[in-house]
């Protein structure tokens, strides 16, 4: 390890070299964590890298926190590793700068290439093999304490033999030694068994999406098992020209079966584990609904053949400077209004009520008279009632239309889809996106807090895109704005429910609706990133560390101790 730390690129003795780099070797690590992440939030290229970036980096800040940073500088056989680590910060703190700022020079030359990526992604690979590390050197920490007290034990009984006191130091040196090195050979069996059991849960992944299915096929004659080569030669043998989405959980093609129907095929990728919520989808039978076709299974591929929809998803239109006009208020207000009804109905289903949890423009298909569909149900849940509700460590959502309590707690219920409707039907609207200004430790974002100074000041309806062509009346704009603000609000308790939405919407009256609560003020300082704890549990044989956060990154390290 030690070699693959200390080996460095060119662009790691350019960056070395920096002033901004030097200034920052005074900075404890914890510093540079902090800094790293502040940083990463204004970059203006390689955006989505930085953030990776910073999340790794906030991880060993969470493991960091649980140590005695201090007393471990002191400790030769703890200080070196902690020395990279700071070195490798202050390199993620240059790269991520520089990602600031692209006026010329060497960082210039670097950003017209793809050397910058490149950097970037080796720097989170650095930076995951001290997640690794720094529960090691909290090993090393634990050892040197048991090593002092066993020293002053032989030192009391054999004080008078310097002989023998010498003899028992070079032991206990050694026992250190081996027991460092020994934690290292059983971290790299326990990643090995870790990878083999990776390859088990996939087999046993496979197996189960098979058996769910084959279930549904018999329930469902309708939903039909398709063979492997028809998929293969209607999507060109899955070609990058046939995509046409992608997400967290795999990536939709546009296919062509033999007998020329056209439609959209979703290939799950190896870490896709829950799709009960994606196949519960033929029980929902509606025109704002995406309609699931079939299945298929070969090896380890999983996947799902859904209807195609022609005009694609909502945000490749609605951002679109030229097909943005195609969108007339008529055909925006029947999209709100179709999602509502869609929405309606999964929620209040006789069988199921189920959640989807992450409505968005990308997740919204228009069909030829653009009409919505409702589709990827990856993040759906289903719920025990219309009121039923929960909390999980395992938040999956997309900035700007997650609900906070989600957000920040992990609290999920229907109402989180009413918050994310809410920001949809703002968006559809005005055509705008809604960024959240994290670091002044905004939860709704900037659409919705505009919307509500319009509606304050009785400008709502300047809130339309200006690129909507078309006849409409100011009072239908201004109505179904204000129903979206309702369902916008913070507290889930002041949102109506799906049902309420659509009784809103056809409201002749504005003056019957009310008023919607106004958003929180932004900090000037807030919060920054996500907040990440960390919790160390101990035994006899075993050191357990789990980090947790908000946003969906979640690490777990375990160590085998020897006996």
């Amino acid at each position: 390890m030690a070699s693959t730390l200390d080996s460095s690129s060119g662009l790691w003795t350019v960056l070395g070299q920096a002033s901004n780099v030097a200034q920052l070797v005074g900075v404890d690590a914890l510093g540079l964590v902090s800094m790293v992440v502040q940083a990463a939030l204004a970059a203006r290229r390689h955006r989505d890298a930085c953030r990776r970036l910073a999340q790794h980096v906030e991880i060993v800040g969470g493991l960091l926190r649980e140590l005695e940073l201090a007393e471990l500088m002191r400790r030769e056989a703890t200080r070196r590793p902690l020395e990279q680590l700071s070195g490798a910060l202050r390199r993620c703190y240059a790269l991520v700068t520089a990602c600031q700022d692209c006026r010329g020079g060497y960082f210039g030359r670097l950003f017209r290439g793809t050397r910058m990526a490149e950097e970037l992604r080796a720097a989170e690979q650095e930076i995951d093999m001290f997640i690794r590390l720094v529960p090691l050197i909290a090993l090393v920490d634990t050892t040197h304490d048991r090593r002092i007290k066993a020293t002053e034990r032989v030192q009391s009984v054999a004080a008078s033999c310097s002989s023998l006191q010498t003899r028992t130091q070079t032991r206990v040196v050694e026992f250190t030694e081996i027991s460092v090195q020994g934690a290292i050979a059983k971290v790299g069996k326990q990643l090995l068994e870790e990878k083999v059991h990776f390859e088990e849960q996939k087999t046993k992944d496979v197996e189960e999406f098979v058996k769910l299915c084959t279930c549904t096929q018999e329930s469902y004659p309708g939903f039909k098992k398709y063979d492997l080569f028809q998929i293969v030669d209607g999507t060109e043998n899955f070609s990058e020209k046939r995509i046409v989405g992608s997400g967290g959980f795999g990536t939709v093609y546009k296919g062509e079966l033999s007998d020329g129907t056209i439609v959209a095929i979703k290939r799950f990728d190896e870490h896709a584990t829950d799709f009960n919520s994606e196949v519960q989808l033929l029980r929902l039978q509606h025109c704002n609904i995406v309609k699931l076709l079939g299945w298929c299974v070969h090896g380890k591929e999983r996947i799902l053949v859904y209807e195609f929809i022609h005009n694609g998803s909502l945000d490749f239109i609605i951002f679109d400077k030229t097909k943005g006009p195609l969108l007339t208020w008529y055909k925006r207000f029947g999209i709100i209004k179709g999602l509502a009804d869609g929405l309606v109905y999964m929620h209040k289903h006789p069988l199921l009520w189920m959640m989807h949890g992450d409505m968005k423009p990308d997740n919204v298909l228009l069909d030829h008279d653009m009409n919505p569909k409702i589709a990827d149900f990856g993040s759906a849940r289903t719920l025990s009632s219309e009121a039923g509700q929960g909390q999980t460590s395992r938040v999956v959502g997309t900035r700007g239309y997650i609900a906070p309590e989600y957000a920040s707690r992990g609290l999920y219920s229907l109402k989180i889809d009413v918050f994310s409707f809410g920001v949809l039907a703002l968006v559809i609207i005005s055509g705008r996106k809604n960024a959240i200004l994290q670091q002044k430790g905004d939860t709704i974002g900037n659409l919705v807090r505009d919307a509500w100074h319009m509606w304050n000041a009785g400008r709502l309806h300047e809130l339309l895109d200006p690129i909507s062509s078309g006849r409409h009346e100011l009072a239908e704009i201004v109505r179904c704005a204000h129903v979206a603000l309702l369902c916008a609000q913070e507290d889930p308790a002041d949102r109506p429910t799906m049902s309420d939405v659509v009784a809103l919407l056809n409201f002749e009256s504005v003056s019957l609706l009310p008023s919607p609560k106004q958003p929180s003020e932004l900090s000037n300082g807030g919060a920054i990133g996500d907040k990440l704890s960390a919790h160390f549990g101990q035994s006899s044989r075993t050191v357990d560390i789990t980090i947790t956060s908000s946003a969906p990154v979640s690490t777990r390290v375990r160590i085998i101790l020897e006996p």
